[in-house]
C-alpha cells in the first residue's frame, strides 16, 4: 500500500513539473498585454490598426530603461512583418496598477498564395510581442510577453488588384530603416488598378533621401489629374486620400502615376556604391480598397 502511495505521489509530482514547464508565463513579471485589431477578419494586403493595452500589475518592480517593444509577425519560419517601436509613454515611467493604451497602424503585406493546391482557405500568422533589453547579459534580450496565432484570409472578392507596371525596381528589405521594405521608382512609376466604381481609400507610404535632396518633390496622379504634390518634411511619408468614384472614371481600370522632380544615381553620391540605377523615391506600400 505504501509502495502504491509513493508511486502515485511521484506521478503527481511529475505531472506538476511538466505542467509548470509547459505553462506560458511572462518573463517580465507584473506586465500583461491585450491586443486588438481594427479590422476583422484579417487579410493580407491589409491596412489596419493595432490597439495595445498594457496592464501593469501590483507585483511589477519597475524598469529603469526606456525599452523598445518588439512586434513580430511570423509565417512559418519567415518574419514577414515587424513593427518594433517605443511606447508613447516610456517603459521607465510605468507604474503598478496602471494601464497604458495606444494604437499603431500596420500594413500586412501580400504573402498568401491562393492558387497553391494545398491552400486551405486561410494562413496562420504567429504574433509575438515583448520587450527588448539591450543590456541583458543572458544573450537573449527579447523577453516575450504576448503570443497569439492569427487566422489570415485572402482579400475579399472585389478587392481591387494593383499591378506594378512601368518604372518600378524590385523590392528591397532593411529591418533597421523606418520603411523596412520598399521599392524604388524611376522618375515616373505607374500602377494599373482595378476600378471598384465606388469611393475608396488610397494610402501610400514611402520615403525620400533627404541627404541627397532636401527639397525633392513627389507628385501623385490619377489618370490625367494631379491628386497631390508635396515635399516630404522627413525621410518618410504616409499619405491618405479618400478617392471619389468620379475621379476614377468609367473604365474598368485606372492609372496611378507616382513621379518626382529629381532622380539620383547611388554610385554618383556614394563612392563605395556600384549601383548605377536612376532612382526616384521609395514606396513601401500602396493600399487601395
Amino acid at each position: 500500500m505504501i509502495r502504491k502511495k509513493e508511486i502515485l505521489f511521484l506521478l503527481l509530482l511529475l505531472a506538476a513539473t511538466v505542467f509548470l514547464c509547459c505553462r506560458k508565463s511572462s518573463p517580465v513579471r507584473g506586465i500583461e498585454l491585450d491586443v486588438d485589431f481594427s479590422e476583422s477578419p484579417l487579410t493580407d494586403r491589409l491596412f489596419t490598426d493595432i490597439h495595445y493595452t498594457w496592464r501593469i500589475k501590483h507585483n511589477f518592480k519597475g524598469i529603469d530603461q526606456d525599452l523598445a517593444v518588439f512586434v513580430h509577425f511570423w509565417h512559418r519560419s519567415n518574419l514577414i512583418l515587424h513593427d518594433n517601436h517605443r511606447p508613447e509613454i516610456p517603459v521607465s515611467t510605468w507604474e503598478p496598477g496602471q494601464e497604458y493604451r495606444y494604437t499603431r497602424r500596420i500594413y500586412l503585406p501580400p504573402f498568401i498564395d491562393a492558387l497553391d493546391p494545398e491552400f486551405s482557405g486561410k494562413e496562420i500568422l504567429k504574433l509575438s510581442i515583448g520587450l527588448a533589453f539591450p543590456q541583458d547579459e543572458s544573450g537573449k534580450p527579447l523577453k516575450k510577453i504576448y503570443e497569439r496565432k492569427l487566422n489570415v484570409f485572402p482579400p475579399p472578392p472585389g478587392t481591387p488588384e494593383i499591378v506594378y507596371d512601368d518604372g518600378w525596381f524590385d523590392f528591397e528589405i532593411d529591418p533597421d530603416t523606418s520603411l523596412k521594405r520598399w521599392r524604388w521608382t524611376a522618375k515616373e512609376a505607374k500602377c494599373v488598378i482595378d476600378n471598384p466604381h465606388r469611393d475608396a481609400l488610397l494610402v501610400i507610404k514611402g520615403g525620400v533621401k533627404k541627404d541627397v535632396f532636401r527639397d525633392q518633390k513627389v507628385i501623385f496622379q490619377i489618370n490625367d489629374s494631379v491628386l497631390d504634390e508635396f515635399i516630404p518634411k522627413k525621410n518618410y511619408f504616409e499619405k491618405h486620400y479618400r478617392i471619389s468614384k468620379e475621379m476614377l472614371g468609367v473604365e474598368d481600370r485606372f492609372l496611378l502615376v507616382i513621379s518626382t522632380d529629381r532622380i539620383f544615381i547611388p554610385a554618383s553620391v556614394n563612392p563605395v556604391s556600384k549601383d548605377e540605377r536612376k532612382l526616384g523615391i521609395q514606396v513601401s506600400f500602396i493600399y487601395f480598397r
